[in-house]
């Protein structure tokens, strides 16, 4: 591990969470690093819409790395870059794409435990072959547990943060670096999670999910608004527009 990828990792305090404001290009990573952020993150699902594409992968990889590129080119704050499944239909392809995101300046990726075609879980030992790949890179590697997101909520339960756990210690033996598990609304869950979790955790806020300080108090690592930044982004520009239109209608 370099000194800047970690420099990133310790940034993942529990209880003093590295809040991370999702971007989707040069233009919003500098409005991001103007507004104090200690690191950049890009969100896939922006990214890709930004470009034309749907989320899951459609986005070719040599565009989300350019895209990389130029945001790199404006900050000189850590970018970690998601890569959703990580960009390969097997482990040797995992570890040449996420290769590519390090040579480019990257200092970490998301690396999510779901096939984008699918949308069905890997098996775990597939899954941990693909992190193992990852982190071959010397980046940090935030490896994504989707079973929150594949289980129905009101399914979520102390049985459901029991096998994400179980998970978690394959991937940091992998060689994971920190847990995401977004869609988590139960704060008792959360607390569980943190509490077991070998890793730092990584939470997704949104509608109907603890806030950022209750996280925090429950001992989070790390926090991600995903695709929300990009949808306010979007609505805001819709809804001056049609101020704007309506104006002379």
């Amino acid at each position: 591990m370099n000194d800047r990828v970690k420099t990133f990792g310790d940034l993942h305090i529990p209880g003093k969470p590295l809040i991370l404001y999702n971007i989707w290009d040069a233009g919003s990573a500098k409005a991001v690093a103007e507004a104090g952020a200690k690191a950049i993150a890009t969100g896939s699902w922006g990214v890709a819409n930004s470009l034309g594409y749907k989320d899951g992968e459609t986005l070719p990889l040599d565009a989300a790395l350019d895209n990389l590129v130029r945001i790199l080119s404006v900050t000189d704050l850590p970018v970690t870059i998601d890569m959703e499944a990580g960009y390969g239909a097997d482990p040797a392809v995992v570890k040449a794409s996420v290769a590519r995101a390090a040579e480019a300046g990257a200092v970490g990726i998301n690396i999510e435990d779901k096939d984008p075609a699918t949308r069905q879980l890997f098996a775990t030992a597939d899954a941990v072959a693909r992190i193992k790949a990852a982190a071959a890179s010397g980046l940090w590697i935030n490896a994504r547990s989707d079973l929150f997101i594949v289980t129905p909520k009101e399914q979520h339960d102390a049985d459901l943060v029991d096998a994400v756990v179980e998970r978690a210690t394959a991937y940091a033996d992998a060689g994971a670096n920190s847990l995401f598990v977004p869609f988590m609304y139960n704060a008792a869950l959360i607390g569980k999670l943190c509490e077991k979790s070998p890793l730092p955790v990584n939470i997704l806020v949104g509608q109907g999910i603890p806030d950022i300080k209750t996280l925090a108090e429950l001992g989070v690592a790390r926090i991600s608004h995903g695709y929300g930044p990009w949808a306010k982004a979007m609505a805001d520009l819709a809804e001056a527009a049609r101020e704007a239109m309506a104006q002379v209608a």
